[in-house]
């Protein structure tokens, strides 16, 4: 009588049927239900944003480049012919150095004010509840209310007609302060920002307040251990974490100063002391009835945000990626 005989374990193996290999149409049915239904939840928000931003912003590019002049009208290609233009005006230059003197005075004002608001509420102060509220709540009125209150507050008007601002400094005696805010010719645009910096400087301080309270206590202590003094530790160990914070507020700023429209034309009207590229803009497109122009001065603006914005994305993604490795 033979004995049975045991099979190795890779004979086992090799005798077992092999699972036969699903073919590349069921492989790719399996990965479509993975992301095909994603995909449709977000098929709508891509079809608006194609058409409503990139659509526009590629129809924009077309009539910028183009001589089309009246609204009824086929325009030909002419290339870089309207920005050339546009810079041989005499508005369009006085228009962009509106814009720069608005965007420093902006930039720079609710910077510093934002971050000092920060600093108070973060030593701890009695009631920091109420004070935060009452610096973010400016943020909830619009530009164009802004710009009828602050109006009246830099109202132009000699001392014996004087409201606002020149009227509290005349009721003091303090005369020498009287001036034409936003009506002056040569700083009237710094005046023009500084209901900008108002509304803004609550928001900059929520963000430098998260900031502070987001540097870890042990690093303070640290830094006071070592014999730094509190400016010490501010300037040497806080400040240094806040760069990301700062950047942030200058790129979310900078952008919002470019694009302002409803504030100047909430104060001056059209005055063309005040003039920025957004009214000249709205101005050659619904008053001279003129697109190409329109466009162009559009087209610079989109630049110029993109100036802002896209070194600052760039960053971020490379940051993301080095910290992810």
């Amino acid at each position: 009588m033979s004995r049975p005989t045991t099979e190795t374990g890779a004979a086992a193996a090799q005798r077992r049927p092999r699972p036969q290999d699903p073919g590349p149409l069921h492989r790719a049915r399996v990965r479509a239900r993975t992301w095909l239904p994603g995909l449709l939840m977000v098929c709508p928000s891509i079809l608006l944003i194609g058409v409503f931003v990139y659509g526009m912003i590629g129809w924009n590019t077309r009539l910028a480049l183009s001589d089309q002049h009246a609204p009824i009208q086929d325009g030909s290609f002419v290339g870089l012919t309207n920005f050339i233009e546009l810079w041989q005006e005499s508005r369009w230059p006085a228009a962009v150095g509106n814009a720069v003197v608005f965007t420093v005075v902006f930039v720079g004002g609710a910077l510093v004010l934002g971050w000092f608001l920060g600093l108070m509420l973060d030593k701890g102060l009695r009631g920091e509840a109420v004070f935060r509220t009452l610096f973010l709540a400016p943020m909830a009125v619009s530009f164009i209310a802004t710009g009828v209150v602050w109006r009246w507050l830099m109202n132009p008007a000699p001392a014996e007609r004087a409201t606002g601002l020149n009227a509290l400094f005349v009721q003091f005696e303090l005369d020498f302060l009287v001036n034409d805010w936003w009506t002056a010719p040569n700083m009237g645009m710094a005046a023009m920002a500084l209901p900008a910096v108002w509304q803004l400087s609550g928001y900059i301080m929520a963000l430098f307040l998260a900031g502070f309270r987001g540097v870890p206590e042990e690093l303070r202590e640290a830094a006071r251990v070592d014999g730094c003094s509190e400016w010490g530790v501010y300037r040497h160990v806080i400040m240094p974490q806040l760069r990301p914070v700062t950047l942030s507020a200058v790129i979310i700023l900078g952008h919002m100063s470019l694009k302002v429209f409803d504030l100047i034309i909430a104060i001056a009207g059209q005055q063309i002391v005040a003039d920025v590229p957004a009214v000249y803009m709205w101005q050659a497109v619904f008053e001279v009835r003129d697109p190409a122009k329109g466009a162009t001065i559009a087209s610079y603006l989109l630049i110029a945000v993109a100036v802002f914005v896209v070194p600052y994305l760039v960053w971020t993604i490379r940051k993301e990626r080095s910290e992810g490795r």
